[in-house]
């Protein structure tokens, strides 16, 4: 499977402004105001990590590493920012950077004139779904009313496109999903989940989409279900097309997707999480997984299934990321998938976010 976000970099790739020491150390100081009163590890530790994304932001309010997939990842911290409890007219450090970091997102040179955010920074379909969820996410909470109207009239033209794609005629059992491009004939779960879920929050957000678009997305994922027989070894849960078998980070995915459309009680979701209950995240397994893109999705969607499952999907999560986390609050990457320090560290703590579930499309 392609990693999400490893595309080849765009010619107009800028570099990131590096930030002084004593900048990064000034702006550490103030993320950290909230959690000095607190000792509990996950206030620390996602306090920690704001401080180092805000750190490493530049002038332009871009959020990204050497300037790698510069929207999609501004994008993701943009959204694990606010999934922790900021938003761009907070008045403190963080709330200042997410400001800028929307204003960089909504700036015409993102997204062109056909409404698509992946062509840029060249992180394609997945970046421009990334995107569209950010941006749906905080419609009505832009730092005044200039950026909400501009949230809003870049969340139409970016929820459009991907409905365009969505209905360009696909391959038999492609239906329903999207793949790399706009104009894709095939499809698979990683790229549609993403636009998936961004659909469901714009719809959240009272934008114009179809229900049966998104019918037709759970249809295409409901399709990619694997049923394990009974006592096999092999994955019960969902397959990153219809030609490969499940493994752990694709289960992860379609359980969050179906719940999110409110299919909480669909026997697809019901088998996958009692599987994923025996198989927490494991970093000593990351080259064999897609560890930090899978804990993110296993994280929220174990979450949304509640009871047992979100009790001790909450403590393994927990238990598998923190000690992961750098001095300088950024996530260390623990294998060669995965390298991108923005990416891994966004990912940690959209997968720790559960504990606040402040954003509405991962509210229950």
């Amino acid at each position: 499977m392609n990693t999400p976000l490893t595309c080849k970099r765009g010619a107009e790739l800028r570099a990131v402004t590096i930030r002084t020491v004593l900048s990064v150390a000034l702006l550490q100081s103030a993320s950290l105001t909230r959690a000095a009163q607190s000792d509990d590890p996950v206030d620390l530790a996602t306090a920690k990590a704001a401080a180092f994304l805000v750190g490493i932001q530049d002038p332009r309010g871009a959020i990204s590493e050497n300037g790698t997939h510069e929207t999609a990842m501004t994008a993701l911290s943009s959204l694990a920012l606010a999934a922790i409890g900021n938003l761009p007219g907070d008045p403190t450090p963080n709330g200042a950077s997410l400001r800028k970091a929307v204003s960089f997102l909504l700036n015409p040179d993102r997204q062109d004139a056909e409404g698509y955010f992946g062509g840029r920074d060249s992180s394609r379909m997945y970046g421009h779904g990334i995107t569209t969820l950010t941006l749906c996410e905080l419609l009505g909470s832009g730092a005044d009313k200039a950026q909400d109207k501009a949230l809003r009239t870049a969340c139409e033209k970016a929820v459009s496109l991907i409905l365009r794609a969505q209905a360009v005629s696909k391959r038999k059992g492609n239906e329903g999903g999207w793949r790399y491009t706009p104009a894709a004939t095939d499809a698979d779960l990683s790229v549609s989940i993403w636009q998936l879920m961004a659909l469901r929050s714009a719809k959240n957000a009272g934008l114009q989409v179809p229900s049966e678009s998104i019918d037709a997305a759970v249809d295409y994922i409901r399709n990619l279900h694997f049923q394990a027989p009974p006592l096999s070894s092999s994955p019960t849960g969902f397959r990153y097309s219809p030609t490969t078998a499940p493994v752990w980070s694709t289960c992860a995915e379609g359980l969050l997707a179906l719940q999110v459309c409110g299919r909480y009680e669909a026997p697809e979701v019901l088998s996958t999480a009692d599987w994923l209950l025996k198989s927490p995240p494991d970093p000593s397994k990351a080259k064999d997984i897609w560890f930090y893109y899978g804990t993110y999705y296993y994280a929220q969607g174990m979450y949304q299934r509640g009871g047992l499952h979100a009790d001790e999907s909450f403590r393994s999560v927990n238990a598998a990321l923190l000690p992961l986390q750098k001095p300088d609050g950024s996530w260390k990457s623990v294998s060669d998938k995965e390298k991108d320090r923005v990416y891994c560290t966004a990912m940690a703590v959209l997968s720790l976010s559960v504990k606040y579930h402040y954003l509405p499309i991962y509210q229950r």
